[in-house]
């Protein structure tokens, strides 16, 4: 079987404290074609372990253009100093982070994870295509064998 292709962007955001103080932090984007929805998000900071996120493709795109997300992750373009960033907002019980890095190179990345797997491609396709195969496949096993909690539409 084929290992499936990654793309990392290495970066550094700033993690803004205040509207004067910005704290550099060293980031990786990773886009994977076997998860080809998501961005995977580490940061480095004075930690053993990496803080890792990880958030819909879709909104990294849109958020390089308007402003977009609810709830835990917002995206929105942004310029400071007249440079052109993209801020993200992450919200967790642990706190909130609000980020901003350039947008020019998130731009990039993101092209470039678009034309190794386009929206709607076949990997994302085969992606959905295996989930609902396990899905069927589970409900007829659950139903065969007269286990309870099969899957019913509506619930």
């Amino acid at each position: 079987m084929e290992s499936p292709a990654e793309l990392r962007l290495d970066l550094v955001m700033d993690l803004l404290l205040s509207p004067e103080e910005a704290f550099p932090v060293p980031a990786r984007l990773v886009y994977r074609t076997d998860d080809p929805y998501a961005v995977h998000v580490a940061f480095h900071v004075d930690s053993a372990q990496p803080i890792g996120w990880f958030f819909a493709r879709d909104l990294l795109a849109q958020g390089l253009l308007r402003p977009t997300g609810l709830g835990d992750v917002r995206v929105w373009p942004a310029s400071v100093d007249g440079r052109r960033t993209v801020a993200l907002m992450l919200c967790s019980p642990e706190g909130d982070a609000f980020l901003q890095a350039p947008a020019a190179r998130v731009a990039a990345w993101v092209r470039h994870t678009l034309h190794l797997v386009p929206p709607g491609g076949a990997a994302e396709r085969d992606r959905v295509d295996r989930a609902l195969d396990a899905l069927f496949a589970a409900n007829a096993a659950n139903r065969a064998g007269g286990a309870g909690g099969a899957f019913e539409p509506g619930c």
